[in-house]
């Protein structure tokens, strides 16, 4: 759950404002009606498709993104954003293995984009491939390694494999990396106290309190640590 979570925060939101949309006070409704016009009345357009497509996208219309992303790439095959987002629309609706073929193909264009290694490793994950998923965050880390949700999509998988020694170092590298995030920290407890070593949680507990972070937050973890 974490997983899916964290990469809909890191992806989403970089839509519409990606492609040029106007703000989230906009009435997208009516901004897809005025597009629609223009469109229809004008010769081809990326642009105004691409933009289309980031309006159907913030209004969760994830079939109609992906027809129009279908079309830009019917014009232009290449097309990077219609590449990227179509495949964040077909991840939405579950369409893995056309999400994993979009993304491997802009990874080709691509090969250092650390956002789309992280796309690309939670489809992965979703069909069942979690090796070749967890390749693509050890990628995605080298690419930006001040990242700490680089760091964290990375540590989650890793505990999801059992691989918990590792984990707990790369939810510490997310931590340093972003030193008020209570998730991280509340991840890399959960993970301590599931270990048994108490004293190391409450540790990472005390130090998050002392940069900030309240204490309120970790009150269930504080008495696991009992």
């Amino acid at each position: 759950m974490f997983v899916a979570i964290l990469w809909q925060l890191t992806i989403h939101g970089q839509t519409a404002n990606a492609q040029g949309q106007p703000g989230s006070t906009v009435n997208w409704r009516d901004s897809l009606s005025v597009i629609n016009k223009v469109i229809a009345s004008r010769p081809w357009s990326t642009d105004l498709h691409l933009r289309k497509a980031a309006i159907n996208l913030e209004l969760q219309q994830w079939q109609y993104a992906i027809e129009e992303y279908s079309l830009v790439l019917q014009h232009e095959v290449n097309n990077p954003a219609a590449l990227f987002y179509r495949g964040y629309a077909a991840t939405r609706l579950r369409y893995y293995e056309a999400a994993r073929h979009d993304y491997e193909t802009f990874l080709g264009l691509f090969p250092n984009h650390a956002e789309a290694r992280m796309a690309m490793s939670y489809v992965l994950q979703q069909l069942g491939r979690k090796t070749e998923a967890l390749d693509e965050l050890n990628i995605a880390v080298e690419i930006q390694p001040d990242s700490a949700v680089s760091y964290a999509a990375r540590a989650a998988l890793e505990q999801d494999m059992n691989q918990n020694d590792a984990a707990l170092y790369d939810w510490q590298k997310a931590i340093e990396l972003s030193p008020k995030n209570a998730d991280f920290v509340a991840s890399r407890v959960e993970l301590l106290l599931r270990l048994r070593r108490k004293e190391e949680a409450r540790r990472d507990l005390d130090a998050a309190v002392k940069r900030g972070i309240p204490r309120g937050l970790f009150h269930t973890y504080y008495n696991s640590t009992r």
